[in-house]
């Protein structure tokens, strides 16, 4: 695998194509954090307000993730990656003609639909990827194309600077923020010409049945509902917060109308819930054992994700002003240290992919992680002003590495589960990532730092736990494709046929 990374041939340029198409959706849906201060002088934004931006511009991803997964599945993710990249211009313009609070808050709400544009590549992956490899594959796509991150934080400021002779005050910043959505909407046109959603030969299979999740057996079914009323709780927890004091995005009566529209789509969702698996409900339909998975090891998986990438989400909003805050350093200052959080992305996701791959354990190494995860925030719970700064950033790299290398230890188990269904899974696991963001980064907006440390490490310590005890190890997770077939994948040229 290694060995043909940096070849832009067969499966190895669907895999950098796809890592590229993540990378510009990260670059979208990251655009606001690097003119937040600036954004907030110019519209006169409350400090509450740009917090709440931030849950924003986390909310939609969490349907979105679930929509397009099932999107993904139907159309596959050619069309699907596509299409989302060509809808970025829209957000991404709406932010840049933004002039108030409001607007901000629409556009930041739609941009969290780029956001969902992860779970496309991990069923473009695995379509091109043998199990073996699925660990360090998945890392691979993950850690760079979750470096655009890191890209807005470094490369739009200086987009910003280097185009200001193009307007007076801060339009340069509208610039370069509707100038990330062109480039991603030019980008999905060049996909949709270059790739392919399997190689030649291989057929992509689709759910039989659309509209939810299909499951093997009735206490999975009641698993799923539970699951599903989890991310219904994270949407209204935002619009709890967007009637709260400073805010007054909305009203108390708007808020109340906000749940009760939330409590029809969970009741919707657990219809067409029904229907799907109605048959097994009913007792009609039995799944012999080789079509059958657990629901329960999809939401440990979700909760693993809550514990990663939800704190990493969380993380990466609040680091700059944690610095800046609690050692008096300068703005910019505190961004560059604290940037390196995102970078760490770059080695560490795909590193916990490849100890997935090569311990031959990915139940373990999902708990040895999460260990690490635990450990780390813990850790840095304590950091206070009389801490060397070398040393708190340590500390925080430390907790950062392990965060990035359990989501790619998550992805590496997530496609073995059930294939024809992974785009709906990775949705649902997806989605839990962005829940976590929500849930910490409201528990931040209330408390402080320290708090939010000491919440996402016991929260981790938790799920150690409960992966050593409940985590299964997937059926046939380190299984090679026929060797033939594996040497025609690599070197067969990427051609694309007609869907």
């Amino acid at each position: 695998m290694l060995k043909g990374l940096f070849s832009l041939k067969g499966r190895y340029r669907i895999l950098h194509q796809t890592w590229f198409a993540f990378f510009l959706t990260f670059v979208c849906w990251f655009n606001f954090a690097p003119f937040a201060t600036t954004i907030g002088k110019e519209l006169n934004l409350l400090p509450e307000q740009i917090k709440t931006l931030g849950i924003c511009n986390l909310a939609l991803t969490i349907p979105a993730r679930i929509i397009i997964g099932m999107l993904l599945d139907k159309f596959g993710p050619r069309i699907t990656y596509s299409l989302l990249l060509m809808f970025a211009v829209i957000p991404c313009l709406a932010t840049a003609l933004a002039q108030d609070f409001n607007q901000l808050v629409i556009s930041r709400l739609l941009m969290g639909i780029v956001g969902s544009g992860f779970v496309v590549g991990i069923r473009m992956v695995a379509e091109w990827f043998p199990p073996k490899e699925m660990g360090i594959a998945q890392g691979i796509y993950g850690g760079w194309g979750n470096f655009g991150a890191f890209g807005a934080e470094f490369a739009l400021p200086t987009i910003a600077i280097a185009t200001s002779f193009l307007g007076g005050g801060g339009s340069n910043w509208r610039l370069t923020i509707a100038l990330t959505g062109i480039i991603a909407g030019i980008y999905g046109v060049i996909y949709y010409n270059s790739v392919q959603d399997t190689p030649i030969g291989k057929v992509y299979k689709k759910p039989k049945k659309n509209g939810s999740l299909e499951v093997t057996s009735i206490k999975s079914f009641w698993a799923m509902i539970v699951s599903n009323f989890g991310l219904i709780f994270a949407l209204g927890l935002l619009a709890w917060r967007l009637e709260q004091k400073n805010i007054h995005f909305l009203t108390l009566s708007q808020m109340y109308i906000a749940w009760l529209a939330l409590a029809g789509l969970f009741a919707y969702q657990s219809y067409q819930a029904y229907q799907v698996n109605k048959e097994l409900l009913t007792g009609q339909k039995t799944y012999p054992a080789n079509q059958r998975y657990q629901f329960g090891q999809v939401a440990l998986l979700e909760f693993t994700y809550i514990t990663n990438f939800g704190s990493e989400l969380a993380v990466v909003s609040m680091l700059p002003s944690f610095f800046e805050k609690t050692f008096g350093l300068e703005h910019v200052v505190a961004g560059m240290i604290a940037a390196t959080y995102p970078f760490l992305n770059l080695v560490s996701r795909p590193s916990g992919g490849l100890i997935s791959d090569k311990l031959k354990s990915r139940k373990w190494t999902m708990t040895i992680v999460s260990a690490g995860i635990a450990f780390g925030y813990l850790m840095a719970h304590f950091i206070n002003k009389d801490w060397p700064i070398p040393l708190a950033i340590a500390a925080t790299m430390f907790a950062a590495y392990f965060a990035q290398a359990g989501c790619g230890a998550t992805y590496g188990i997530v496609p073995l589960i059930k294939k024809e269904a992974t785009g709906q899974i990775a949705g649902n696991v997806g989605a839990y990532g962005n829940f976590g963001g929500v849930v910490y980064l409201t528990i931040y907006s209330l408390t402080d730092p320290s708090t939010l440390f000491a919440t996402m490490g016991i929260a981790a310590m938790i799920c150690s736990f409960m992966c050593a005890f409940f985590l299964k190890e997937p059926k046939d997770s380190f299984a090679s494709d026929n060797e033939s077939e594996e040497e025609t994948i690599n070197h067969q040229p990427a051609l694309i046929t007609e869907e």
